[in-house]
């Protein structure tokens, strides 16, 4: 009976116990369900946008000429620094000159004996112009006397042209730079053997004043710029510096630049059309031969509905946003995007501007929700908007 009574005893005290229990969890979820969660939120943005498409291109100097030689012979000097700027007209490369002498040389005295052949033979003809003139020769003798001198002056004429060629041939032993610039690698060396094929290129000098950029884009692209140039009555390379250059370790170049010319054709194989762009090199800092990314504007927008990207959330290839309503009370609304614009996107549809938006905590929220709204200011322009919305 002892042990009976205990039983009750323990089973009295188990049930109080849970009945105690039952309302302690009663009172958490009514004061938690009086809790509102500080959520932060965003007002959805309009404006007008520039938007900007990425593409990917190669430097070239403002003038990239390759050296050749123009006469065959042996490299006798080299008389400039490798990769240094050098100057228009400053000896470069000299070649051995002695066979091109020795032909100026020939065709001097040549020029010489023919000059003499033809003085002879004017002081035949001016002896024998008063003899005819009496009958004291014969009109033949006269013609041949004229034809004699005419040849020798013909012969004069010649001689002085191998004599230009001569000394032209003997001043291509000279190298010279042809434009200022900076200078590369020589392909040659003292002892080396030149000739005037394409083959014997022994350098190359660009001029990085300016640098060019060219690149590519698709002909759907490149008639969506110009009808956005037609509609500012612009025209390419009109448009001022409107390019942006992000160099190969992410920089963004501090220089703007401006759009150069754009091909003649479509190329029909590819179905692409090769663009150029043209900036300042700022302290010599860019070189040939760099690849490079260029951002320019290829659409605009007007008074477009803007939201930031952590904003939205992706459920299935669907797009939602929680918009706050009334009495703070939130709802998931399923929006269409377009284009992303810096940090943000931009809206299509789904979205009206001035609507707020929840940006944060999505995954605690469920449609119905009270929250107790922190509003951020935020603009769609700042390229670093995570910073803007701690």
């Amino acid at each position: 009976m002892r042990i009976i009574h205990m039983k009750k005893t323990i089973l009295i005290c188990l049930c109080f116990m849970a009945v105690l229990a039952i309302h302690s969890c009663k009172g958490k979820q009514e004061v938690q369900a009086k809790v509102e969660l500080e959520v932060p939120v965003v007002k959805v943005m309009q404006q007008n946008v520039e938007l900007e498409s990425e593409y990917a291109g190669e430097t070239l100097g403002d003038a990239d000429v390759e050296i050749r030689s123009r006469v065959d012979g042996w490299v006798q000097g080299i008389h400039f620094k490798e990769g240094t700027m050098v100057s228009r007209g400053q000896l470069l490369y000299s070649i051995d000159p002695l066979p091109y002498q020795n032909m100026v040389d020939q065709a001097s005295a040549a020029l010489a004996e023919a000059q003499a052949s033809m003085i002879k033979a004017k002081n035949d003809l001016d002896r024998i112009e008063p003899l005819a003139a009496i009958g004291a020769v014969s009109q033949r003798e006269l013609v041949a006397a004229r034809a004699q001198y005419e040849a020798g002056r013909a012969m004069v004429e010649s001689s002085e042209a191998s004599l230009r060629n001569a000394k032209i041939e003997l001043g291509y032993c000279r190298i010279t730079a042809p434009v200022t610039g900076m200078i590369g690698i020589s392909s040659v060396k003292v002892g080396d053997y030149v000739g005037k094929g394409p083959q014997f290129m022994v350098n190359t000098v660009s001029s990085i004043e300016n640098i060019r950029v060219r690149f590519t884009i698709s002909e759907v692209e490149y008639m969506r710029i110009a009808r956005l140039l037609r509609s500012t009555g612009a025209t390419m390379g009109e448009k001022g510096d409107v390019v942006r250059m992000i160099l190969s370790d992410g920089n963004v170049y501090p220089l703007k630049g401006r759009m150069n010319f754009a091909d003649r054709q479509v190329d029909p194989s590819t179905g692409a059309m090769t663009l150029e762009a043209q900036f300042r090199n700022m302290d010599d800092f860019l070189r040939p031969g760099q690849y490079v990314k260029l951002r320019l504007v290829t659409d605009f927008r007007r008074d477009a509905v803007l939201i930031p990207q952590r904003a939205v959330n992706e459920m299935q290839g669907l797009y939602q946003v929680f918009a706050v309503g009334d009495s703070n009370k939130i709802s998931p609304r399923f929006i269409k995007l377009g284009p992303v614009y810096n940090m943000s996107y931009i809206v299509d549809g789904g979205l009206n501007p001035g609507e707020i938006i929840v940006i944060g905590g999505s995954q605690l929220l469920r449609a119905g929700t009270v929250i107790k709204p922190s509003e951020r200011v935020w603009s769609p322009d700042s390229t670093n908007i995570s910073s803007v919305l701690k």
